[in-house]
């Protein structure tokens, strides 16, 4: 079969006969304006409207350019500390894709580019792994692939004018036309040259600039949607690393087995509420005062205080529902010092609470052993990088014994030094902080005797609704852990009975296939 050229001497010389009154025409405008002496004022309006014209190109372009930049994903706030460097590496991957490298009409950018993103975080979680990304189950590779485009769906939707009415097909038509008129275009540039060479060379300074404008906003876009692709799918890898990720979990509000118990068992509950609840653990020393800091808190007796050693010999749970605060069970746990509690009880307890408040008195300088206890439990925590840590309140109480014992008087202003009470509450502070190595501002001075009870409904109510926040997004963390666990049960459960199922029908499907 014989192939005919596009651009055969026949053919030009058609195209010629076409434009060349055109080109005519522009020619002999032309030199109307020069001998009616309004070419200079033409061309002044040309360069004037080419400037104005580029001028708003490159302004939409940047209004352009700014979507996509608000358009950017960013870290996830709840995510664990350990997260920081992973995120780091994925942004430091995205600002090295460009889009020479991945051209988009290359249908397999998709997959390569997930797989480069994939190893990059999960490296950082199987580092002994020859092949971390194997370590995927096939389900959440899919859940990442498939939560990570449906963002950038709705990214691409909402930030690039028309894309909801060009298909992948107008796309590459758009660019095998675009190479046709470019070479159409070509010889209609070189007759403009030898017909008319002023405008020709305006046409091509204009045409240079206009292009270099195009050219940047289409480089940008490619840049932008590579670049998302890759923030969306580290986001979504580390979401399912730190936990959050999950095939099935939609309702991470509902309360957890453990919690489930603890709201059965509170004497005190009045509600059927089963939303999960923020887990508060009071612990400390024995006879610190724990159980009339409950007390306190809920402004009536629910708790038995220490009168004697060691009255609370485990860990009880109460309900406390006040306004401001998310339902929350109040966990009375004995002393650190009790012998009917292990410091792997403590941990345990510690690691299933969202907000901790640590009891000591202010009476009792010999606190080695709650520093013991408390460096024990920072340790505990240390290693658990994939969680939040719980914040931690130190109520110090028996503030009414210090001297002079007799006076009570409050409020203390403890400014006042040459009040002898307000200072010595003072410096029971500062040995607390001390010894027991926390921040100031999470110490709170308290009374707790029955008819003395001091700066618990103010400051300490104060610090504990200031700390909700943290203790939410350790209680989320909590949650989709057990949440996580148990789904991996509940599958396998499910995946065994479902093999079952097959087995039992097999004999009976092999007797069908046999029969046909």
């Amino acid at each position: 079969m014989k192939h005919f050229s596009l651009f055969n001497p026949l053919r030009v010389l058609i195209f010629l006969l076409l434009i060349l009154p055109v080109l005519a025409l522009l020619g002999f405008g032309v030199v109307w304006l020069w001998q009616s002496d309004y070419l200079v004022d033409w061309l002044i309006a040309l360069v004037a409207c080419g400037v104005l014209s580029y001028g708003l190109q490159s302004w939409l372009v940047q209004r352009e350019s700014k979507l996509l930049r608000d358009a950017t994903t960013a870290p996830n706030p709840i995510w664990p500390p350990n997260t920081d460097a992973v995120w780091n590496q994925v942004e430091a991957l995205a600002e090295s894709t460009h889009p020479e490298d991945w051209p988009l009409e290359n249908g397999a950018w998709t997959l390569q580019l997930a797989q480069q993103t994939l190893q990059t975080v999960a490296h950082n979680y199987h580092p002994d792994v020859e092949k971390p990304l194997l370590e995927l189950t096939i389900p959440h590779t899919l859940l990442i692939i498939e939560r990570a485009s449906r963002d950038l769906r709705q990214d691409v939707a909402e930030k690039i004018p028309f894309s909801h009415r060009l298909t992948i097909g107008d796309l590459f038509r758009i660019q095998r036309w675009k190479v046709k008129a470019e070479q159409l275009f070509n010889i209609y540039r070189a007759g403009n040259i030898i017909v008319n060479p002023v405008n020709a060379l305006l046409s091509e300074a204009w045409r240079h600039l206009r292009e270099r404008s195009f050219m940047l906003a289409k480089d940008e876009l490619h840049r932008w949607f590579l670049r998302a692709y890759v923030r969306k799918v580290g986001y979504y890898a580390i979401d399912l690393y730190s936990g959050r990720l999950s095939l099935g979990i939609e309702q991470p509000d509902a309360a957890i087995p453990i919690s489930e118990t603890d709201l059965t068992q509170a004497a005190n509950t009045l509600t059927k509420q089963r939303d999960e609840p923020l887990r508060i653990l009071v612990s400390g020393r024995s006879n610190a005062g724990k159980s009339s800091l409950i007390n306190a808190l809920f402004g009536e007796f629910i708790a038995a205080t220490d009168t004697l050693p060691d009255t609370t010999n485990t860990i009880k749970p109460f309900v406390l529902t006040r306004e401001g605060l998310s339902q929350a069970i109040i966990l009375d746990s004995p002393g650190c010092d009790s012998p009917l509690f292990s410091e792997e009880q403590m941990l345990t307890a510690a690691g299933e609470s969202d907000l901790i408040l640590w009891v000591t008195p202010a009476n009792r300088p010999d606190r080695q052993i709650e520093r013991d206890s408390l460096d024990a439990l920072r340790a505990f925590q240390a290693m658990r990088t994939h969680r939040h840590t719980p914040p931690l309140l130190v109520a110090v109480s028996f503030i009414d014994h210090l001297r002079p014992i007799n006076e009570w008087q409050p409020p203390y202003d403890l400014n006042d030094t040459n009040n002898p009470k307000s200072l010595n509450i003072d410096r029971a502070i500062q040995a607390v902080v001390s010894d027991l190595a926390v921040p100031i501002e999470r110490v709170i001075p308290v009374s707790l005797a029955a008819g003395k009870v001091y700066n618990v409904d103010d400051a300490l109510w104060s610090a504990i609704l200031n700390m909700q926040s943290e203790a939410l997004r350790v209680r989320l963390m909590r949650c989709l852990d057990a949440r996580k666990n148990a789904e991996n049960w509940n599958m396998l459960q499910y995946q065994m009975i479902s093999t079952g199922r097959f087995l039992k029908k097999l004999p009976d499907l092999l007797m069908a296939k046999n029969k046909k």
